[in-house]
């Protein structure tokens, strides 16, 4: 049986995250650049890219980019929405990114945003994530990771929410289970079959993820509470959004 992250990224989930715009990342890109200190012209990966709203951002404001994914449908999206062939797009599970040159060592900067950690079931599957990030940079590369925050998920969980999106009826059912917080998505539309989808992401702890960033040769220097540049904070934070660089 395939893994929840082999069959959840497809048109529906196009759908289901239509909410998160070209509008919102732009304004994100722009803290970015901020936090991670990159002159015009930097290269950088956008690891997790999906449909490359965040990849086609920092393109337009002059960075050298590359994006990954796995899966095929959201990076066909990304191909399309590249207009002017300014970005390479790659296929690759984030744990294992292919044997060539121009991965090892060759980028200013990896970005992994929204979320997009955390995925696998053991923490020695996520380390391997954060080893490729080291591989992929030069030394005194910077990389961001953009985790929920684990205090903050456990307070503010809703359990159900419902809505609709172009006449189809999108139900998500959320819990927290084993360290993990899990969404069922049900999707619902006149006239075609009923779809269900699961996401499931480790959630962290700060110190343990400093822990899995050291073990991969990975220095934390920074951690922001959310994309308006708050202070990171244990309870009140939304996200956790870390920066360092290679060590």
């Amino acid at each position: 049986m395939s893994n929840w992250y082999e069959r959840s990224f497809g048109e529906d989930y196009l759908r289901i995250y239509r909410h998160r715009d070209r509008h919102e990342a732009y304004q994100q890109v722009g803290r970015m650049i901020g936090w991670l200190k990159l002159p015009v012209g930097s290269h950088v990966l956008d690891l997790c890219c999906g449909a490359g709203r965040h990849a086609l951002a920092l393109a337009e404001a002059g960075f050298r980019m590359t994006g990954i994914d796995l899966s095929g449908c959201l990076l066909n999206e990304a191909q399309k929405a590249d207009k002017k062939r300014q970005i390479t797009w790659i296929k690759s599970d984030m744990r294992r990114l292919p044997e060539e040159p121009a991965l090892q060592g060759s980028f200013d900067a990896v970005v992994n945003l929204f979320t997009s950690f955390g995925y696998f079931e053991e923490d020695g599957e996520q380390l391997k994530v954060l080893q490729q990030i080291h591989k992929a940079l030069k030394p005194q590369g910077k990389y961001m990771i953009d985790l929920l925050n684990e205090e903050y998920v456990k307070e503010h969980l809703v359990p159900f929410s419902q809505r609709e999106v172009d006449g189809i009826t999108i139900s998500e059912t959320r819990r927290l289970h084993n360290g993990f917080v899990e969404k069922e998505i049900h999707v619902e539309q006149v006239g075609a079959p009923s779809r269900r989808y699961w996401e499931r992401v480790k959630l962290y702890t700060l110190p343990l993820m400093k822990n899995l960033l050291h073990a991969a040769g990975l220095r934390m220097d920074q951690v922001y509470g959310d994309y308006q540049e708050k202070t990171y904070h244990v309870r009140q934070s939304p996200r956790m959004i870390v920066i360092g660089q290679r060590e």
